[in-house]
């Protein structure tokens, strides 16, 4: 099994931060993604948390300059299910060899968590090379990270849980960080406003 790490690579070096969208109300959809690209971040993972997660990924998927991907895929069948509905990538908060084949049978990049030194050895069995490190607070932070990187050094990683705005930059400031995800861009009441001012600040980041 190999997954083709430049594809990967574009989905992760496209923006420094990627918003983890948690959406109630497919109705939603449109308007904040349209925020988020407005303000520079058009890579959009949205998780699979929600009922109405699959037509979130659908009504984003028709914003011009949006890059949608699926997260909280758990197995084959939610991959699936999520490539049908749009997505062109795949985030899942652990790895196994069920997602990564099915991964491999559609065809769309791969992003799977880690938290440790052995899931980054079972990933590197599988031909993964580009993991989400999560849930990144909880799992010791940045000292942990680097201590991970020192020993993997082929591996680039997209730290997520936890991260802020304040703290993104420490993260993205590491060599073996090629992005981060955060869920603060779309936090509290909708508001498109707020939504593209916390993007632009956040598509800074990577300047």
């Amino acid at each position: 099994m190999f997954q083709d790490t430049t594809r990967v690579d574009a989905v992760m070096t496209r923006c420094p931060v990627i918003p983890v969208l948690v959406v109630n109300d497919a109705a939603l959809a449109r308007p904040m993604a349209e925020a988020l690209v407005a303000g520079g971040l058009t890579t959009l993972e949205v998780t699979l948390r929600t009922p109405c997660a699959l037509d979130v990924i659908r009504e984003m998927s028709k914003v011009e300059g949006a890059l949608v991907g699926a997260g909280t895929v758990l197995n084959a069948d939610d991959l699936a299910r999520s490539v049908e509905a749009g997505a062109r990538f795949i985030v899942s908060p652990g790895l196994t060899e069920g997602v990564a084949q099915a991964a491999v049978r559609h065809d769309v990049p791969l992003l799977p968590g880690i938290a440790n030194a052995g899931d980054i050895m079972r990933g590197l069995d599988l031909g993964l090379t580009r993991f989400k490190f999560f849930p990144a607070t909880v799992n010791g932070g940045l000292p942990a990270l680097k201590a991970l990187a020192a020993v993997f050094g082929q591996v680039r990683f997209c730290p997520t849980g936890g991260i802020t705005e304040e703290t993104a930059p420490e993260w993205l400031a590491h060599p073996a960080v090629a992005c981060v995800g955060g869920s603060w861009l779309t936090s509290g009441a909708f508001d498109a406003g707020a939504i593209e001012r916390r993007a632009t600040v956040a598509a800074a980041l990577g300047s």
